[in-house]
């Protein structure tokens, strides 16, 4: 626990989809998170991922269509049309190897977006979409004094 009362600590973060099923295969199996929670209430369903050694951290992942906010067509159009960019949600996650994390994503048939490039700002770098639509980056960095 941090010793400062006023300090914040991330607890959760929230990423949109349009198909929970999809979304669960691609974070469990392709990505490698845990699966901490799989709640549905009626349409309402979310799920919760925690990354491997990160347990305080919680990633929910919930269908835009049923998240409690109630919506017009054009808004879920909208919505959906933002997603589909991947504008609305992103993360970035850092490994130990993002090529090998590259092979194995890549393999599981995701949408590659870029693939391991060195970054001017220190960074081994690649993304992908999720089957959303969402944007998630894969980072190791670089050793110091290595040039991109």
């Amino acid at each position: 626990m941090n010793a400062n009362p006023t300090a914040p600590t991330l607890n959760n973060c929230f990423v949109i989809v349009d198909d929970v099923d999809a979304t669960l295969a691609f974070y469990r199996d392709a990505v490698g998170l845990e699966v901490r929670q799989d709640v549905s209430q009626g349409d309402f369903r979310w799920l919760t991922f925690t990354p491997p050694g990160q347990p305080d951290i919680e990633i929910v992942i919930q269908d835009y269509k049923a998240f409690g906010i109630p919506m017009s067509e054009a808004d879920q159009q909208a919505v959906a049309d933002l997603m589909a960019k991947g504008i609305l949600s992103s993360l970035v996650f850092e490994v130990p190897d993002v090529d090998a994390l590259f092979e194995k994503v890549s393999a599981s048939g995701a949408e590659v977006i870029q693939e391991p490039t060195d970054q001017f700002y220190g960074v081994r770098d690649c993304a992908f979409r999720d089957p959303a639509g969402n944007m998630i980056r894969f980072k190791t960095p670089l050793a110091q004094g290595a040039e991109a």
